[in-house]
């Protein structure tokens, strides 16, 4: 193979080891297949373990009397504002309770209440006691810790540093196989019928994120480049509260988890003011994006002189140490004490509510290419994901695309390959400059003016290059998930869900209605393609 120096074997790679990587892995190692798990740093660094509020889910015997799967669809169809495929919402909030007794199977363990039932909090848009959490507000370390040690116990392979870099296809462009980097730069193939994406989200396009470093939407962009197509790519949901940690605070800020509100702390301004009073029925509970909005349409009074960040009052939580450890740590190494003053907060790219085009079972339009997770948009969360829905999905579709690729190796419709492959060239944009032009002018509110700035400055600081380091797959990776986002937002003349227009500032039905899809043109730069590829998944 072309530039190529060593070569592995199996029947499925995955690429990532958060909650939906390992869970598909764990799986298809069950039903007898050779699996080999690709991440370009340590097992733990991705992006699950810093999820704190927990798993949103309606158990058998453990919910709240008037809750149900149906209302729990409902709540999600309303926060995702229009643009949820309901088959897909239905299909995975009904894989819930057995995804979660599967996960607690393998040894991940939930707080519990005094009845002896499973603990349950409350969250933005949720209309029922329905989160179950662990340790306090410590559940995605609990759930990457069960995983992971399954995965160890279960004899999973894991590749740690080594980057994806490109998809290996066929001449007839069938996927059969990844290129990646190992620690030192070496490239390789892995040569597989069926690769699977769950490499997470892209909260790296920002200045302020509740995401980790890696989180640098490296499998959007792979997913592109081998011929899938992206939907609803605009819809990047900000988490009203992360920690704020100083003017200008960049990377990845500790999260003040929803269920702090849930628990009954308010936001209030620099004054004293409730921020969410009158904004919406459910006030400090309403959906991230109108809480996130608000913040941000607030601060443009500067109250109290303060422009930048609001409070979160939870003075009046009992036992916030206990049921936030996670939270209370965080706040004392900033210098604050939740128990005695409001925590301060702003809002910081947090999830990612579109991606790559794929149905509940992670099939995408590409044969042999599969994603789950942060990175697929399967329709659950549509212009705006309802909190803690996201291990919830990771858990479901990990599991069904295992069996999807089971059955399609059982059918004979994979290729398998030895292909040539080589290292890629992309346009890679400054990273400092991108995130710099994101932050002020794709965030929260979005118009015209700014999104032609964003794509003038990309075009500026662009140039193609081999994509022949971590560093260049990850910031090439940045600049088309940037590109992407900005293309689908300039065209959407509306707002809706997490995506905000200031010179659109109404919801259009009428027009807005449908998701908007992405694809590369043969030059390599995303395009706007047609709306109806969306439910076939390609272009």
């Amino acid at each position: 193979m072309t530039g190529v120096l060593w070569e592995a074997r199996a029947d499925l790679v995955v690429v990532g080891t958060g909650v939906a990587g390992l869970t598909a892995a764990l799986r298809a190692r069950e039903l007898g297949l050779r699996v080999l798990v690709v991440t370009k740093a340590s097992g733990s660094d991705g992006n699950t373990r810093w999820a704190q509020g927990g798993v949103a889910v309606v158990l058998p015997g453990e919910h709240d009397e008037d809750d149900s799967v149906d209302a729990h669809v409902r709540d999600t169809l309303v926060a995702g504002a229009g643009l949820c495929d309901e088959d897909a919402v239905r299909a995975i909030i009904a894989g819930g309770p057995a995804a979660v007794t599967r996960l607690r199977e393998r040894g991940a363990v939930f707080d519990a209440a005094p009845d002896g039932r499973l603990a349950r909090t409350r969250e933005g848009g949720h209309s029922a006691f329905r989160v179950v959490h662990a340790g306090g507000d410590a559940t995605g370390a609990e759930v990457e810790r069960a995983l992971l040690t399954a995965a160890l116990d279960g004899l999973v392979p894991v590749l740690e540093d080594h980057v994806a870099v490109d998809a290996v296809r066929t001449p007839l462009g069938q996927v059969c196989g990844l290129l990646v980097l190992d620690g030192n730069g070496v490239p390789g193939v892995l040569t597989a019928p069926a690769v699977l994406l769950a490499s997470g989200g892209l909260g790296q396009l920002y200045q302020a994120t509740s995401n980790p470093e890696v989180a640098t939407g490296d499998g959007l962009a792979l997913a592109l480049r081998a011929g899938a197509v992206a939907a609803d790519v605009e819809f990047v949901q900000f988490h009203p509260t992360v920690l704020y940690t100083g003017r200008g605070a960049r990377g990845r800020c500790p999260l003040v988890t929803e269920a702090v509100r849930g628990e009954g702390a308010v936001l209030v301004d620099a004054t004293g003011a409730r921020v969410m009073r009158g904004v919406h029925p459910l006030e400090d509970l309403a959906p991230r994006d109108v809480v996130a909005a608000a913040i941000t349409r607030h601060l443009a009074g500067a109250p109290g002189g303060v422009d930048d960040h609001v409070f979160l009052d939870a003075t009046g939580v009992p036992g916030f140490a206990e049921r936030f450890p996670t939270v209370r740590a965080a706040c004392a190494a900033a210098g604050v004490d939740p128990a005695r003053e409001p925590i301060p907060v702003a809002p910081a790219a947090h999830f990612a509510c579109g991606g790559v085009v794929s149905d509940v079972d992670g099939r995408t339009g590409v044969t042999g290419l599969y994603a789950a997770g942060e990175v697929a948009r399967t329709g659950l969360h549509g212009a705006n994901r309802l909190a803690s829905n996201s291990l919830l999905e990771g858990l479901v579709v990990g599991t069904r695309a295992a069996a999807a690729v089971a059955a399609d190796l059982a059918m004979g419709v994979l290729a398998r390959c030895s292909g040539t492959a080589e290292l890629p060239v992309a346009p890679v944009a400054d990273r400092d400059s991108l995130q710099r032009v994101m932050s002020r002018y794709a965030a929260i509110g979005r118009d015209a003016e700014g999104l032609a700035v964003v794509g003038s400055v990309l075009d500026l600081s662009t140039a193609d290059r081999v994509l022949g380091t971590r560093e260049l797959v990850e910031d090439a990776a940045l600049t088309v998930a940037a590109r992407a986002l900005i293309a689908a937002a300039a065209e959407r003349e509306e707002s809706r869900g997490c995506h905000v227009r200031t010179d659109f500032p109404a919801r259009d039905d009428a027009r807005g209605g449908r998701g908007q899809v992405v694809r590369l043109n043969p030059s390599g730069q995303p395009v706007l393609a047609d709306p109806v590829a969306a439910a076939r998944g390609v272009a």
